[in-house]
C-alpha cells in the first residue's frame, strides 16, 4: 500500500479508534480543533456546551436546570454532566472513537468517565491541553460572535457586528451572554479554581499533551497532530 496516496492514508486513520480529551480555558479554540479533527478523521465531535445550549433552547428539563449556572459562568454540577455525557458516548457514532469537548472540567467527572468507559473496556486515549494566555482569551471572547440559531461562531477576520446575519443560515448573529466581559473573567476563575486540577490528574495517568494554542488555526492544529503522532489526510 502506497502511504503517500490520500485514499491510503484515509482508510487508515478513518479505521483507527481515538478517544480524546480536549481541555483549555474557555476561548482557547477547543471546538474549533475537536470539529476538525472528527471531521477529518471520522470521530464523533461531543461538544457539551453545544448540547447543553441545545437543550436549553428546546426547553428540555436538562437546559432548565442548567441555564442558571451557565449564565453566571459557573460549571454545570457534575450529575448533570455526567448523565449527559453517559447517554451520549453509547450512541453508534461514538463506536469508531470520539473526542470530547467541554468535558470532563473536573477531577470527579474525569473519575466517573474513567468508571463509564471502564464498564466497557475502554479509556481515554489522549488527552491534548490547548494553552493560551488570559489576555488573549479575555480579547478573543469579548469579540466574539455566535449565531443564535445554528452556533455559527464568526472569526475576528470576518468583520462582522451583532446584528448581522449568519453566513451560514442567515439569522442573527449575537454576543452570548457569558462571553460579557465579567462573566468571563468569572468563568476563568472558575477553570483556574476546579479545571486545571485536571492537568495534574492527566499528567499523574501520562496521557497529557500540551499544546501552543497561539497563532492561527492550522498552525495550532498541525501542533496538535504533531502531538497525537498522526499526518493530515489532506495533505
Amino acid at each position: 500500500m502506497n502511504l503517500d496516496d490520500n485514499e491510503s492514508w484515509n482508510t487508515i486513520y478513518m479505521g483507527m479508534m481515538k478517544r480524546l480529551v480536549i481541555l483549555g480555558a474557555p476561548g482557547v479554540g477547543k471546538g474549533t480543533q475537536a470539529a476538525r479533527l472528527g471531521t477529518e478523521f471520522g470521530w464523533a465531535h461531543i461538544s457539551t456546551g453545544d448540547m447543553l445550549r441545545d437543550a436549553v433552547r428546546q426547553g428540555l428539563p436538562l437546559g432548565q436546570q442548567a441555564k442558571d449556572y451557565m449564565d453566571r459562568g459557573e460549571l454545570v454540577p457534575d450529575d448533570l454532566m455526567v448523565e449527559l455525557v453517559g447517554d451520549r458516548i453509547k450512541q453508534a457514532d461514538c463506536r469508531e472513537g470520539f473526542i470530547l469537548d467541554g468535558f470532563p472540567r473536573t477531577v470527579v467527572q474525569a473519575q466517573k468517565l474513567d468508571h463509564l468507559l471502564k464498564v466497557s473496556d475502554l479509556t481515554v486515549d489522549d488527552v491534548i491541553n490547548i494553552d493560551v494566555s488570559q489576555e488573549e482569551i479575555i480579547q478573543r471572547l469579548s469579540q466574539r460572535l455566535v449565531c443564535e440559531t445554528c452556533g455559527y461562531v464568526a472569526t475576528t477576520a470576518e468583520r462582522m457586528k451583532e446584528g448581522d446575519k449568519c453566513p451560514s443560515c442567515g439569522q442573527r448573529l449575537i454576543r452570548r451572554r457569558d462571553d460579557q466581559p465579567d462573566t468571563i473573567r468569572n468563568r476563568l476563575e472558575v477553570y483556574e479554581s476546579q479545571t486545571r486540577s485536571l492537568i495534574e490528574y492527566y499528567r499523574e495517568r501520562g496521557i497529557l499533551n500540551n499544546v501552543d494554542g497561539l497563532g492561527s488555526m492550522d498552525e495550532v492544529y498541525s501542533r496538535i497532530l504533531s502531538t497525537l503522532g498522526i499526518s493530515s489526510v489532506s495533505t
